[in-house]
């Protein structure tokens, strides 16, 4: 066994001792809905796993387990008595904690513990670290103030040496938070624009564990792959008790040493012969070993890093792409909140943390959107290794700016928090090599000075792309993406010079599935269906749509809604309790997967009047049953130019106005021999639409686009179509805002991918 596993288990036994009795004691409250892994948690054993990977010591002893909880008014002190037991670290509101308690803004969340040193643990500094905590905590040791930290989604340490006591030691935290009635990131934790509450995460949320240390030692690490010139470059940030140090980096592949660099200052450069790269094909991860050398004494960790590098550039066509080590890759994945059903903010497993990002590498996804949520980092660790990009969201806060209304003014104490917080978030995470883009706003929440944050941004980390607002409101020429949201869409903005395009969410197709609701009614999605296959039919037309936009406009990412259900929201991958994938895994990845493939050429076999006016038959008045056949006569029909609708619909040409609830449209065209054998509708509608072809339905389309979509046509209707003359007719009905319908018939061709 070696010195790490005997540690582990050295801890857990001495837990064991002040808890077994305690756990006999111990439920989970009856929550809503419960995943599979809820069976396997237990006071005696809480997510056990070493906690930061990134940066290893052999000794630690975790305080995940049974505590003592109050809840009290804020401006009480500290509680004689305590109202009984809570499962750390998960939120006082899930039934995980055994409590399911809300505390609200006019309370403060006590916690206590009693803990006993390790022996062989003396003459060392002792540390105490939380993972997250959500937001404002005191923390005291033996009944001395050790330190505060405000902040809930970055970890932090207090050194409690001085603090300590020959006997068993006491450890109490405080917590306040006020959700949402503050200025202070709380990402999902609100009411948002659709009228959707979810369940707040208050207090302890991520691992609580101890580290000794020696006097001089590794504070951190900042990890940063030179992938241009084959080197990594390593420095440490010390800790220091007024010694000389001196540093050794060694580089690690396979168990053996591959580079060594050594030095007495920071940083040090290390070369990485024949440098294998990461990326979500072949995540490869080197092994890292620092050592600390100094006069009284020494300190090592272990780490790990990938030889990735992540920016913009231009594709064979001069299109502004985002690039994975110097070539496109179009990132595709789901938005991913990372909530749980009886985790609430905490998985109930490490196993369950992991298993959202394998089913997402088995639908064929490359990336995930981690939404205004920052994880443990442990579930970037397997996003590191199993080969998952990130775009990493800042959690949000403060007030809420609607579409197209640009920023909001931050009081002096909001920007100062924002700041501290978004800092302490991307430093905490900086060397994990799956993180590939920065994102600080999301629709309009707490966004303000956007383009002095993206700057922030790019000081604290100049190695990855920023995304300046993640839909709704964009500030041109600002970042390195311009990110639209369109629901269902799909969408995607033009490419700039020194922007890439792409869709930062869409989809959200919604099937709640008896038995796996957070509720058994009244759940949400942003259009439901009742039917996996109708669920499946509608995500491959999405895809279908999709892929030609990566050619024209020149889209180079996707985030689909979303990788589960949430709460009342029923529009995931998954269900809320990863019980069931909602669609035939094989099928999805496959559609998914032709996303990387080279997009198809397209071509056109009768126009739009996207660029030039092209004349139909139409008319505002219900025409006879049979309007849509070849031969029917629209000779007392009006004529006049598409696109038909009202100025101002996003997307439109109009040329001739309709304002009616109906419009019915007509029109002729000729196939000539040699015409494109994939035939596809080039469509812009909203809103309904039924389309024929040669009096054959093509397609039905729902909902309103906020441009030119490619749409699949029925092999009844392909099989219509014939050389010489053919005919289309169009239906479109419209309920309330703007309105437009124009269509036209392109041809889709693979092309075979480069070798």
């Amino acid at each position: 066994m070696s010195a790490l596993a005997k540690l582990i288990l050295m801890s857990w036994l001495v837990l064991g001792l002040t808890t077994t009795a305690m756990a006999q004691d111990w439920k989970p409250a009856a929550g809503p809905l419960v995943t599979r892994w809820a069976k396997d948690v237990s006071p005696d054993r809480v997510h056990p796993e070493y906690p930061r990977p990134q940066m290893v010591r052999e000794d630690w002893l975790n305080l995940n387990g049974l505590w003592e909880y109050a809840i009290r008014p804020k401006e009480a002190g500290r509680p004689d008595e305590f109202d009984g037991r809570i499962l750390v670290p998960f939120p006082v509101e899930s039934a995980l904690s055994g409590v399911m308690k809300r505390v609200g803004a006019e309370n403060r969340l006590w916690y206590r513990r009693t803990f006993d040193l390790p022996a062989g643990w003396s003459g060392r500094r002792l540390l105490v670290h939380f993972g997250a905590v959500d937001w404002d905590t005191t923390v005291w040791v033996n009944g001395r103030e050790v330190g505060r930290h405000v902040g809930g989604y970055d970890p932090f340490s207090f050194d409690i040496t001085d603090a300590l006591r020959s006997a068993s030691q006491e450890i109490v935290v405080s917590v306040w938070d006020p959700t949402t009635a503050g200025f202070q990131p709380i990402g999902k934790q609100h009411l948002n624009p659709h009228g959707i509450w979810y369940t707040p995460t208050t207090g302890i949320w991520q691992t609580v564990w101890l580290e000794p240390v020696s006097k001089t030692h590794i504070a951190s690490l900042r990890i940063v792959p030179d992938v241009d010139r084959g080197e990594v470059e390593v420095s440490a940030n010390l800790v220091r008790a007024g010694e000389r140090a001196g540093i050794t980096v060694e580089v690690m592949s396979g168990g053996r040493a591959i580079a060594t660099s050594r030095g007495g200052r920071d940083p040090l450069r290390v070369r990485v012969p024949d440098a294998r790269l990461w990326s979500p094909d072949a995540p490869f991860l080197y092994d890292l070993k620092v050592k600390l050398d100094y006069a009284g004494g020494s300190d090592e960790v272990a780490s790990y890093f990938g030889m990735r590098k992540s920016s913009l550039g231009k594709d064979a066509d001069g299109v502004t792409r985002l690039m994975l080590n110097n070539r496109p890759l179009f990132h595709f994945g789901p938005l991913d909140q990372g909530f749980w059903p009886d985790g609430l903010y905490t998985a109930p497993t490490d196993a369950a943390l992991k298993y959202d990002i394998e089913v997402t590498k088995q639908l064929g996804f490359n990336c995930a959107r981690k939404h205004v949520k920052v994880e443990p980092a442990r579930w970037y660790y397997w996003c590191d290794k199993l080969g998952l990009m990130v775009w990493q969201d800042m959690p949000s806060g403060d007030k809420h700016v609607a579409p197209g209304k640009g920023e909001i003014e931050r009081s002096p104490e909001s920007t100062k928090n924002f700041e501290l917080e978004w800092q302490a978030i991307i430093r905490s995470l900086v060397n994990h090599p799956s993180i590939v883009m920065w994102v600080p706003f999301n629709e309009g929440w707490g966004q303000f000075e956007t383009k002095r944050i993206v700057d922030f941004t790019r000081n604290v980390d100049p190695t990855r792309l920023v995304n300046c607002a993640s839909g709704w409101n964009d500030v041109p020429e600002t970042g390195d993406v311009h990110d639209i949201h369109v629901y269902p869409g799909p969408g995607s903005p033009k490419p700039e010079a020194t922007r890439a395009a792409v869709l930062g969410e869409f989809g959200g197709l919604g099937l709640p599935l008896a038995g796996h609701t957070w509720q058994s009614e009244k759940n949400w999605g942003y259009r439901s269906f009742t039917t996996r296959q109708a669920l499946t039919d509608a995500y491959l037309d999405l895809i279908t749509r999709l892929r030609p936009m990566v050619r024209s406009p020149g889209c180079s990412a996707a985030i689909y809604t979303q990788t589960t259900d949430v709460e009342i929201e029923v529009n995931g991958l998954m269900t809320y309790d990863r019980a069931e994938i909602k669609m035939p895994a094989d099928t999805i990845a496959a559609a998914n997967r032709k996303l990387y493939l080279p997009p198809p050429l397209i071509t056109t076999i009768v126009p739009t009047s996207r660029e030039q006016p092209h004349t139909w038959n139409y008319t505002f008045d219900k025409p006879a049953d049979d309007w849509f056949l070849p031969d029917f006569d629209d000779l007392k029909w009006k004529s006049g130019p598409a696109g038909f609708g009202t100025s101002g619909t996003p997307g439109s040409a109009v040329r001739t106005e309709w304002k009616t609830p109906d419009i019915w449209l007509r029109r002729t065209f000729e196939l000539a021999a040699g015409s494109p054998a994939d035939p596809h509708l080039l469509v812009h509608h909203d809103e309904d639409a039924e389309i024929y072809l040669n009096g054959v339905l093509a397609a039905s389309v729902r909902g309103y686009t906020v441009d030119y979509q490619i749409v699949s046509i029925s092999l009844a209707a392909r099989a219509a179509i014939k050389l010489g003359k053919n005919s289309i007719a169009i239906h479109c009905k419209q309920t309330s805002g703007g309105q437009y319908i124009d269509a036209g018939l392109v041809g889709v061709t693979e092309q075979t991918p480069a070798k």
